[in-house]
């Protein structure tokens, strides 16, 4: 019997557990960000629904999304898909900071952020969104562990318990809107939480030092965020490239960024490019998937071309420790996001 090319495409596709969850995903993810027309430049529906039908052809079954992705619009444009597809794969999506403060600041209060009632309300606006009467994966879309302390955490915790007894959301996760990957220790030492998404790449390593191997140690789902450090990581920037005024990029790579940028992510380029990767984008990739702790890595993807390129990554074929410890050389901290 012949097998058709969205079939094979499919199977190639390799998945993991998201940690105790025991949820089976696919190893790259559909990061939604994007495709919710907000702050990435201009971005077609037609196009971005394209994408989407061919993620799930390639055999992803992650797509992360959240409330504040162009106010639903990321929402709602992956319940198009499952509807269009007739069936529906994992959705992990996130409840807004109340005060839309970004990233939390370890001084404000979580009633100014996420309030009992905000959570239910925007859980409920989720759920219609996403066309569904559960949520998988419902998160915090940004986090200080300085929250644990609050008078307030433990109605937030009930509201949480209530949302999950009444069947609207199944596990409960945090999204680390800063790139520090300390920010949230404490919340994944105190076993309340499933899953955490973190800040990860070639240049940003520190998760390596604590948090991954407590994640491991709490059989916490691991999510990689940003493993093309916002495009730095693709091989595609050049020191004269332009943003477009409303893509956050143009602050994020302002002044001597970009060609900094552009410097060292030419000699990762001569480091991991190779039979192992054909272009730095899967190299970026292959390397967050040579950490056994994480389950999934969600990049960005506005056209088909881009699912295609990031599905290459899931081959099996990840770096040795060896190449690892090269890589470690690399390592870059900087706070671009400020």
């Amino acid at each position: 019997m012949a097998t058709s090319s969205s079939t094979t495409a499919a199977a190639s596709m390799h998945c993991r557990k998201l940690g105790r969850t025991g949820i089976s995903v696919s190893e790259i993810g559909f990061g939604g960000w994007g495709i919710g027309k907000s702050m990435w430049g201009r971005t077609d529906d037609a196009e971005s629904m394209r994408a989407l039908h061919a993620a799930l052809d390639r055999g992803i079954t992650y797509f992360d999304t959240a409330r504040a992705y162009g106010h639903g619009h990321s929402e709602r444009l992956i319940a198009r898909l499952f509807k269009e597809a007739g069936r529906r794969t994992t959705v992990s999506t996130k409840v807004p900071p109340k005060n839309m403060e970004w990233p939390a600041h370890p001084r404000t209060a979580l009633g100014f952020a996420f309030p009992p009632e905000w959570i239910v309300s925007c859980t409920e606006q989720s759920l219609r969104n996403l066309s569904t009467d559960c949520l998988e994966l419902q998160q915090f879309h940004v986090w200080t562990d300085n929250w644990l302390k609050d008078p307030l955490w433990a109605e937030v915790a009930r509201t949480l318990e209530n949302l999950k007894k009444e069947g609207k959301i199944r596990f409960v996760g945090v999204s680390l809107n800063s790139d520090d990957p300390d920010s949230a220790l404490e919340v994944v030492a105190t076993g309340l939480i499933d899953q955490v998404q973190v800040l990860f790449n070639l240049f940003d390593q520190r998760a390596l030092d604590r948090f991954l191997p407590l994640c491991k140690k709490m059989n916490v789902g691991v999510v990689v965020r940003c493993p093309f450090d916002e495009g730095g990581l693709t091989g595609l920037l050049k020191p004269d490239t332009k943003f477009e005024p409303e893509d956050f990029r143009s602050h994020y790579f302002g002044g001597d960024r970009l060609a900094e940028t552009c410097r060292r992510a030419d000699a990762l380029k001569d480091l991991l490019v190779g039979p192992k990767a054909e272009n730095l984008a899967i190299a970026a990739l292959k390397y967050c998937l040579s950490f056994p702790e994480v389950s999934t890595v969600i990049p960005g993807m506005r056209k088909v071309s881009h699912v295609t390129e990031n599905a290459k990554a899931s081959d099996g074929k990840y770096y040795t420790a060896r190449e690892l410890k090269a890589a470690a050389a690399h390592r870059w901290v900087r706070h671009f996001y400020i």
